[in-house]
């Protein structure tokens, strides 16, 4: 689901707020009028019977109090809320989020009490909503959903191959200790070969240096040679690992490595997905004009932002990216200048690794990183104000339906030179 910040009021005389406290299987319902009258919270599944029961019941009130508008919010807590969103969507409503900080904090304004309960929630809810603060709920549709689900498929994909790669590097140092010193990388295709075939110290022993230096240098394609395959051997007769229960780890290790082989065989899959999707995306080339951002980045930014259209101004945007600054000061004490966090984290992420990019030599903003250094500026901060500027030449190029022009920057200094 896609939120969008607004502190514009959404009600009228004729708005009936429909507020839900989200559950695995159970939800709970609450309604308010305009004139205060309220309807108490009352249980429902989360299941297509329930969402007809409450659609019910929204409906008998709108005729009951003559009501026309609509406004069913929920409390943005994960993907417990996702089908009934879906169901709203067709529905005459305007569906709405709160953030779960607020109604942690807005919770005791109710009783003057921390009490938590499933009864107490969706009126806390519809508290927050009232004030004003509250995220526009937008559902990505066609390729933009598509392709932030490939996105997310493959984030998730790499983040559970990370996580084997450390359970290797823990199992090979049981049972050879020195592997990891000598070929510092078991991501690499040759560390995964030995690793597969001659994963304990004896094997590479008894399979002698000369045809391990053959093997290394096959594998690797002439880039490893015979001093790494002596060092490897010399290491083996000499390793420290231990030798019980040894076969059973052998055949762990060969478990982890084949899923591996189906992660990777995953994330290429969905890298030629994505570049099949982003063919449907009218405005994916000029995310893509610009050096240093590659079709994995340019989808992932698409996916999490659903459409640009959706956003009026920058500051929208950037709030919604979670990029937005904020300091803490009081009296005397001035804070220090933060990014909030608290939008999409994915976006974050891929706009970092985007921001290493074009801060390279050569890249469009290796200068502006450079002068924030010498300004003192820490490298992280420094990162995140590439992050935001890099994420406002995506809008803006969005917004104009134009391809990045690396003249555009070099007239702007320029012109501030000038």
């Amino acid at each position: 689901m896609i939120k969008i910040q607004n502190k514009k009021r959404i009600f009228n005389q004729k708005t009936l707020l429909v507020t839900v406290d989200i559950g695995k299987e159970t939800n709970f319902g609450y309604m308010r009028c305009p004139d205060g009258t309220e309807i108490q919270p009352f249980k429902f599944s989360n299941t297509f019977r329930g969402f007809n029961k409450i659609w019910k019941n929204v409906q008998s009130i709108k005729k009951e109090t003559g009501l026309t508008h609509v406004v069913v919010g929920i409390e943005s807590t994960g993907a417990y809320g996702i089908p009934f969103l879906h169901f709203l969507k067709d529905k005459d409503v305007e569906s709405v989020y709160v953030n779960p900080c607020h109604t942690k904090r807005v919770k005791e304004i109710q009783d003057n009490s921390p009490n938590k309960t499933d009864k107490k929630d969706p009126k806390v809810i519809a508290d927050i909503i009232e004030l004003g603060r509250w995220l526009r709920v937008v559902i990505p549709e066609g390729a933009a959903a598509e392709l932030r689900e490939l996105v997310h498929s493959r984030d998730d994909d790499i983040t559970e191959r990370t996580s084997l790669y450390n359970k290797l590097n823990d199992l090979m140092f049981k049972i050879f200790p020195e592997f990891g010193q000598v070929m510092k990388n078991v991501k690499t295709k040759t560390a995964q070969h030995i690793i597969q075939h001659y994963s304990t110290p004896e094997s590479i022993v008894e399979l002698g240096v000369e045809k391990l230096s053959e093997i290394i240098h096959k594998i690797s394609r002439g880039k490893m040679n015979s001093e790494r395959a002596l060092q490897l051997y010399n290491a083996a007769k000499q390793s420290i690992g231990i030798k019980e229960a040894q076969k059973r780890i052998v055949n762990k290790i060969q478990n982890i490595l084949e899923i591996i082989s189906t992660h990777n065989q995953f994330i290429e899959q969905y890298e030629l997905d994505i570049s099949i999707e982003l063919q449907n995306i009218t405005y994916s080339s000029y995310i893509l004009s610009i050096k240093g951002i590659g079709e994995v980045t340019a989808a992932g930014i698409i996916g999490e932002m659903a459409d640009f259209e959706n956003f009026k101004n920058f500051a929208e945007v950037e709030k919604f990216a979670g990029l937005n600054l904020y300091e803490i000061s009081s009296g005397k004490r001035k804070g220090q200048k933060r990014i909030s966090k608290r939008g999409r984290p994915l976006l974050r992420k891929l706009l970092y690794f985007a921001a290493l990019n074009v801060v390279r030599e050569g890249g469009i903003y290796h200068d502006k990183y450079q002068s924030y250094l010498k300004r003192g500026m820490p490298k992280m901060k420094a990162l995140i104000a590439i992050c935001r500027k890099l994420l406002r030449l995506i809008f803006v190029l969005v917004r104009n339906h134009s391809e990045f022009d690396i003249n555009y920057l070099k007239n702007q200094k320029t012109r501030k030179a000038a």
